[in-house]
């Protein structure tokens, strides 16, 4: 018998409010398969669901088969993104390196395109991972009225409402906010590296840089001569002779 997803309170986050800012470049680009105009609009959702959903897409971690199917229109764009989580990829760099709390945040953010409201939430939809499954739990999300209602069948999730027109800088994008591995696989992997270096390198601005002319691009060239020259020898005057001692002859009546 599974567990129903237990109540939680929702806080007033940015993508409850509905926005009336003006359209630019900082806002987030919406991919719909209702509109497509041309076979390259569908390659842009298609880039743009591998950068929701893993933010970078090798090639070998693509899914052809689901790509095909999209294309032909035997499947949804929602149909689409559940493939993608359930995916190998999907399941052996976010899946197995997380636990279920940071699992539920981070699917939270690719499906819903917002963050968790809070401990409350992340502890319901963890035991809907523990009870049903991955897949059980990417598919409550999917059919979520919260999902529908914002994005339906035809729409990629994004991330909704990251720039606010009252602030001066937007919130952080979800694979900066949220790595890919949690803290305690990044230690067994052994990452960040501290990098050492034997000597210190100083940053120097392009326009500090010296321009053609300038004596300081011979300042290397003129401190590798060998300007010391031959040093005097020096000599005792006890051993010194005095027939090779010039000196200056007079003459005699």
């Amino acid at each position: 018998m599974s567990i129903p997803l237990l109540g939680y309170k929702p806080v007033t986050q940015n993508s409850r409010v509905t926005g009336y800012e003006v359209s630019g470049d900082d806002q987030p680009r919406i991919y719909s398969a209702e509109n497509l105009l041309s076979s390259t609009d569908m390659d842009d959702l298609i880039e743009a669901a591998y950068r929701q959903i893993f933010f970078h897409a090798f090639k070998a971690d693509r899914e052809p088969f689901l790509e095909s199917q999209l294309r032909d229109g035997q499947i949804t764009v929602r149909d689409f993104v559940r493939g993608l989580m359930l995916s190998n990829t999907f399941n052996n760099s976010f899946y197995s390196k997380n636990s279920n709390y940071r699992f539920v945040e981070q699917c939270v953010q690719r499906i819903l395109g917002r963050d968790i409201y809070n401990e409350q939430e992340k502890l319901a939809w963890s035991i809907i991972v523990a009870t049903k499954g991955k897949e059980g739990f990417v598919d409550s999300l999917l059919e979520s009225e919260e999902y529908l209602d914002n994005f339906g069948y035809d729409t990629l999730p994004y991330q909704r409402r990251r720039v606010l027109p009252s602030r001066d800088g937007g919130e952080l994008p979800f694979n900066i906010k949220s790595p890919r591995y949690d803290s305690y696989y990044r230690a067994v992997l052994g990452f960040p590296k501290t990098i050492w270096q034997s000597q210190v390198r100083r940053f120097t601005p392009q326009e500090q840089k010296p321009k053609a002319g300038d004596p300081a691009l011979y300042m290397n060239m003129a401190r590798s001569l060998d300007i010391s020259g031959r040093e005097t020898p020096k000599v005792s005057a006890a051993n010194v002779s005095l027939s090779s001692v010039p000196y200056r002859q007079t003459a005699t009546k």
